[in-house]
């Protein structure tokens, strides 16, 4: 999606209707409203290995880690609930 189109067009009740309602949002103290909603999990993985041997042997040693982060879409409102800015978020 081109959010940045979207900006000073776009309002809160547009969002809710095409994202379903935000996993969290928070009041602005200016009257404006921050929220966000989940895209995904995503998750990579690192690996390392050693490997050795000769003839009639061997010896083999390995290890890996995935990470994985969640990623989220970060809209914030002004007091009319228009869209004036987004982000997108990783955890």
């Amino acid at each position: 999606m081109d959010w940045d189109s979207r900006v000073g067009s776009y309002t809160y009740d547009q969002a809710v209707q095409e994202l379903g309602p935000p996993l969290l949002s928070t009041k602005l103290n200016a009257g404006g409203t921050v929220a966000d909603w989940p895209l995904g999990h995503h998750s990579s993985s690192v690996g390392f290995g050693v490997g050795g041997g000769g003839y009639g042997g061997g010896v083999g040693v390995g290890m890996g880690q995935t990470i994985g982060h969640d990623d989220y879409l970060r809209l914030t409102f002004d007091q009319n609930g228009t869209l004036k800015a987004w982000s997108r978020d990783y955890r």
